[in-house]
């Protein structure tokens, strides 16, 4: 309410009176939502077999720096709009702790954690238009790969960069996780938003190997 008059005819003040506040900014639904407040990082196609599926990786934390060397096309200088899984690392308490050491050695510059879900439709790569799948490739969900390495008790691996380290280009290594106790340590802001994580989703962390 605005110009609420106050005292006699002589002394009146106007008061404004405050506005109703504005309504909380939307709540998010899903992790898909969650994703989109953080940084975009890739979009492409994670490879397995004969399958491919369209991801969208957001950084959780680290260096994006490392995300660009380490995914970058040499032969186009862009980023790669595909990564082909060739390896799997197996969720045992040893080899997770070598991944913990990695990232603890390449901190604070050496290394990334990023979010990856489910590419919307229409997605885009990063030149601007989605990678366009090879013939042979079969497309599907996100979910399925998650499925395969849950069922597998493994993380996919993937060296970088792919097709092998050029004269003196930095390498390292990106491990594919599905939900697990591991993955979920770095999504304690997301489940403090969201309450619970049901949509199906990886976390990506990418290490660069240390001279």
């Amino acid at each position: 309410m605005r110009g609420f008059p106050l005292g006699g005819p002589e002394r009146r003040l106007r008061v404004d009176f405050a506005k109703e506040p504005k309504s909380e900014t939307k709540k998010l639904k899903n992790l898909s939502e969650y994703a989109q407040t953080l940084q975009l990082a890739w979009n492409g196609l994670l490879v397995l077999k004969n399958s491919c599926f369209p991801t969208s990786m957001h950084i959780l934390e680290g260096d994006l720096g490392v995300i660009n060397g380490l995914l970058k096309d040499h032969s186009s200088g862009g980023k790669l709009t595909q990564l082909k899984i060739a390896q799997r690392l197996r969720l045992d308490q040893p080899k997770l702790d070598e991944v913990t050491r990695r990232i603890k050695q390449g901190s604070p510059n050496g290394y990334a954690v990023l979010l990856a879900t489910q590419s919307a439709p229409g997605g885009v790569g990063a030149e601007g238009t989605f990678p366009v799948v090879e013939p042979g490739l079969q497309r599907r969900l996100l979910r399925n790969l998650v499925s395969y390495l849950k069922q597998k008790q493994a993380a996919g691996v993937i060296s970088l960069p792919v097709g092998g380290a050029k004269g003196r280009d930095s390498t390292g290594m990106l491990y594919a996780f599905p939900p697990c106790e591991f993955s979920q340590q770095y999504l304690q802001s997301a489940l403090r938003t969201l309450g619970k994580l049901e949509e199906e989703h990886m976390v990506i962390v990418i290490v660069k190997d240390t001279a």
